[in-house]
């Protein structure tokens, strides 16, 4: 009787070893979608305006005014497959050039509060009259870019990059990276139809 006992509590304690013992799994991190860029590739911006750049094949070029003359020469470049936006908008220069330097870069650092970093970097050549600077805002801001381009004497064009979607420097940072080399390209690329006079 009493070995009956001893191998019942043995047998009990066997089948508690047998299942206590399953290995624990931890939880995987959230991941996100894998995301497949086409090939960079470029073609010439030839709306109405005084400027021109090359812009990405796989972007959309819309109107951007809301009617009014002084915003005749606003445009959206808009990316379907992410999603994405450049507003792209052009005013002249009415000896204020000073006033929009400085409209531009407090535009920049509004988004200071959600960002980690913002880096700036200039844009200069000298043979088309072409001065800019790019502001690579890091973090969790809604415009992660946003850029100005002026001949500092007529002509000034300002472009912000927004995504329709939630800012999430993770989910983002490939997505940001793949449209600020296409923003990076039309700055290289940008000239005035119409050079100012000195």
């Amino acid at each position: 009787m009493r070995s009956k006992v001893i191998f019942l509590a043995i047998l009990v304690m066997a089948i508690f070893f047998v299942l206590g013992c399953k290995q624990h799994g931890t939880p995987k991190p959230r991941g996100y979608y894998r995301i497949t860029f086409p090939e960079h590739a470029y073609q010439p911006f030839v709306k109405e305006s005084p400027f021109t750049f090359e812009l990405p094949v796989y972007a959309e070029v819309k109107k951007g005014n809301l009617g009014h003359d002084e915003e005749k020469y606003w445009y959206n470049i808009f990316y379907p497959q992410l999603k994405g936006t450049i507003h792209v908008s052009y005013k002249s220069i009415q000896g204020n050039l000073n006033e929009m330097l400085e409209d531009s870069r407090k535009l920049a650092y509004k988004h200071s509060i959600k960002a980690d970093a913002i880096g700036e970097r200039l844009f200069i050549s000298p043979d088309k009259s072409v001065y800019g600077t790019l502001f690579d805002i890091k973090g969790d801001a809604a415009s992660p870019v946003q850029f100005y381009l002026t001949d500092s004497i007529r002509h000034f064009v300002r472009g912000a990059l927004y995504f329709d979607a939630i800012p999430n420097k993770d989910s983002l940072a490939p997505v940001v990276e793949f449209v600020k080399t296409d923003i990076i390209h039309l700055m290289e690329t940008f000239e005035w139809k119409q050079m100012p006079e000195l």
